[in-house]
């Protein structure tokens, strides 16, 4: 069946258009994540109650901080396993042929992710480009109240893995050390990238060899530039500190036409426990 969505970016007009269709969901995937106080200060939550009081119409809000992420790994965010991700999107209703828009008011890092996450078990997925405030801006209806009825849960997709999106801890110490091929980037803005502000974690700085490419804020042009620095060196892995920022970076390399991108799940909070792996300062 071909499908709906032109691509990993829908803008607002093109949701509008589709936003009745029955093979469509949207997925508002905002999660709270306040700046550390200080070094160790992970605090995260829900953003469901802001669904509620301002959302698309007809949109669900997908939990990154619960349903969809695995209570049994040792940090934030981890993604599900195959099977249980597909049986929690199922809940939300999404299951077989359909397709989601995830969008978010947290500069789309979070709707990148669930994209990433979807992609990863081959859901057709896209984000919504400008998030709620850019369809707002646009005039576009927005819906209020978490009265609607629940989704009927839907037959689960049949999730295809694709193994090569996500890469785990040794091989991201292969890289750093120069042992594999690949390129490690750090998603962080400027300041965690350097260890200049405070952290989630326990120890600050970035992973060896890792450059720095800012999952979200860079202006395109700048971007671009950043990219091309990167040359051919591929794959390129991308970390953050729990791997959120680094999938809004897939997202733009991925609109850039890369091909060879990988995000660390465990990123920095995993790293960082370890004593034993290094971290640098500076940049």
């Amino acid at each position: 069946m071909t499908t709906l969505l032109p691509g990993p970016l829908v803008d607002d007009t093109w949701l509008a258009t589709h936003l009745d269709d029955p093979r469509l969901v949207v997925l508002d995937a905002t999660a709270l994540l306040p700046s550390p106080r200080h070094d160790g200060d992970h605090r995260s939550a829900s953003g469901r109650a802001g669904w509620a009081e301002r959302h698309v119409p007809g949109s669900r809000h997908a939990d990154l901080t619960g349903e969809l992420s695995d209570p049994g790994a040792p940090y934030h965010f981890a993604v599900p396993a195959p099977d249980a991700l597909a049986a929690a999107l199922a809940r939300l209703g999404v299951g077989e042929g359909a397709e989601v828009v995830a969008y978010d008011t947290g500069g789309g890092i979070w709707a990148a992710r669930l994209w990433w996450m979807l992609r990863a078990i081959s859901v057709p997925a896209a984000v919504l480009d400008g998030g709620l405030a850019g369809w707002e801006a646009a005039g576009r209806p927005v819906a209020t109240g978490d009265d609607a009825p629940e989704p009927a849960v839907a037959v689960p997709v049949a999730p295809v893995p694709r193994p090569e999106l996500w890469t785990d801890i040794e091989e991201v110490a292969a890289i750093s050390r120069g042992e594999r091929p690949g390129v490690l980037v750090c998603a962080l803005p400027s300041g965690g990238y350097a260890g200049s502000v405070p952290t989630r974690y326990s120890r600050r700085g970035h992973i060896p060899g890792s450059v720095s490419l800012p999952g979200r804020g860079l202006p395109p042009a700048e971007l671009e530039a950043k990219v091309r620095e990167l040359g051919d060196a591929s794959p390129v892995v991308l970390y953050c500190g729990g791997g959120i920022s680094a999938a809004g970076a897939a997202l733009a390399l991925t609109l850039l036409g890369r091909e060879d991108v990988s995000v660390y799940d465990g990123s920095l909070e995993e790293w960082s426990k370890d004593p034993s792996r290094p971290l640098e300062l500076g940049g």
